[in-house]
């Protein structure tokens, strides 16, 4: 039931009870591969059914019960399930299964009794295609899957790997997707296949893969196929002439309908939404990146303040040397205090990113205007802390107008005025995070993920 376009494959139409599939008609001689897929799986429905797969076989499975491929494969199906036989509501998902070729599929548990590795994502109705690469490289298998919620293709995550998995030396790669009572559109717009390669090991040329007779051959059925296509296309045009634009523009026809060609208030309120959290997402992000730094120049300077402490205790056995390092103490419990508050924070964003990275369900318009209230009421604070600062800085300013410190060499023995700022600086950041923190756990109690 496969269907062939000029910039995609629909390997099943959202039809009850469709197969299809798409292999390579040579072995792969490759000894490590990696793989890169692009697809869309959507649907009308809440619930889609059964799902998509990519296969490395050593036999093209063309037809079955296994996601519209043959069972009893001799390799690794990575399996993309769209329903939930076993009922345990975990699903859609992504299983990975392999086969010596006598294993019958257990469709009735989703593969949980023979699945080597499995994550749950969600992959149906995204905004934006679906990006998966699989990479076998000595002999361990590797899945991380791009959820389809950001335009940016290299924005994978993590999802299964198998280790100490033998697959054939040579085989052949598919996809294959089939529907069930409920159906889902499975359409395939990328298959690529790379050739992964020990470090000082020569790669053999592209010629000496493929010969030149099957080269030939291989052209001559293209061309036939593409001759057979203009014929149908004519005939087509033939067949409909209410149908408006040039022979061979319109592939589309095939598949939408007329309800596809408008967004109605619903998509837009959900595309909205889906945008609002990519970029509530990408801020979490960077705001853990810039958590990290602020930690780790935290662990510097509390570094730098023991190895003074250590070096004056040495050079100065005396009161004022004791009255120095008593000050000087006291600013790393306080430095090692407010590592360990950043901590607790950089823990909160962290578990926020992957409240978001995970699956998304969207909220109404209520949910937005809260974020936006979120967002004022941390740039009220943000006021107030620079107003306090300010007047932190002045007192202190004034205060050392009137009181010098006096000259003991080779240091003084008050505070110095660049601690203070840094300090200043520290608590002003602390609570920020604080601010943010409180925001995210009132969000999180109004269920607005």
């Amino acid at each position: 039931d496969a269907i062939p376009s000029a910039d995609q494959i629909r390997i099943t139409t959202s039809l009850k009870s469709q197969r299809g599939s798409v292999w390579t008609k040579t072995k792969s001689i490759f000894e490590y591969w990696e793989v890169e897929v692009t697809f869309r799986v959507t649907g009308r429905g809440r619930i889609g059914a059964d799902g998509l797969a990519v296969w490395f076989t050593e036999e093209q499975g063309l037809e079955g019960p296994v996601f519209g491929a043959a069972d009893k494969w001799n390799g690794v199906g990575i399996f993309f399930d769209s329903f939930d036989n076993d009922g345990k509501k975990n699903n859609p998902g992504v299983i990975v299964v392999g086969n010596n070729g006598k294993l019958l599929y257990d469709h009735q548990n989703d593969g949980s009794t023979q699945a080597l590795a499995s994550c749950q994502r969600d992959f149906r109705n995204k905004p934006y295609p679906v990006r998966i690469k699989i990479t076998y490289y000595q002999k361990t298998l590797t899945v991380l899957i791009n959820n389809g919620f950001t335009p940016d293709k290299e924005d994978y995550e993590f999802c299964a790997k198998v280790e100490d998995m033998v697959l054939p030396s040579q085989g052949y790669f598919g996809i294959s997707a089939a529907t069930g009572g409920l159906a889902d559109d499975h359409d395939v717009l990328s298959f690529l296949t790379f050739q992964l390669t020990e470090p000082g090991k020569a790669v053999p040329t592209a010629d000496a893969e493929i010969p030149q007779k099957d080269k030939e051959k291989y052209q001559e059925e293209f061309e036939h196929f593409q001759q057979e296509l203009d014929k149908k296309k004519e005939e087509f045009q033939k067949e409909h002439p209410d149908v408006q634009g040039q022979p061979g523009k319109n592939t589309c026809v095939f598949f939408l309908s007329a309800d596809d060609l408008f967004e109605t208030v619903s998509d837009r309120e959900l595309r909205q939404i889906f945008e609002g959290q990519n970029r509530i997402h990408l801020e979490i992000k960077q705001l853990n990146r810039q958590l990290d730094m602020i930690l780790d120049e935290q662990r510097k300077y509390v570094s730098a303040v023991t190895d003074e402490i250590a070096k004056r205790g040495a050079g100065f056995p005396g009161q004022q040397g004791q009255i120095s390092q008593q000050e000087i103490e006291t600013v790393v419990k306080t430095q090692e205090e407010v590592i360990r508050q950043v901590n607790e924070i950089r823990n909160s964003v962290a578990d926020a990113l992957r409240s978001i990275s995970g699956p998304q369900h969207p909220g109404s318009a209520a949910g937005v205007y809260e974020t936006t209230q979120h967002f004022n009421d941390i740039k009220e604070h943000l006021h107030v802390v620079k107003r306090d600062i300010e007047h932190l800085v002045q007192r202190n300013t004034q205060s050392s107008e009137k009181s010098k410190c006096p000259d003991l060499p080779p240091f003084p023995s008050c505070l110095p005025t660049m601690h203070f700022f840094v300090f200043v600086a520290v608590q002003t950041v602390l609570f920020i995070g604080y601010i943010m923190y409180r925001s995210q756990q009132e969000a999180a109690a109004k269920k607005f993920f």
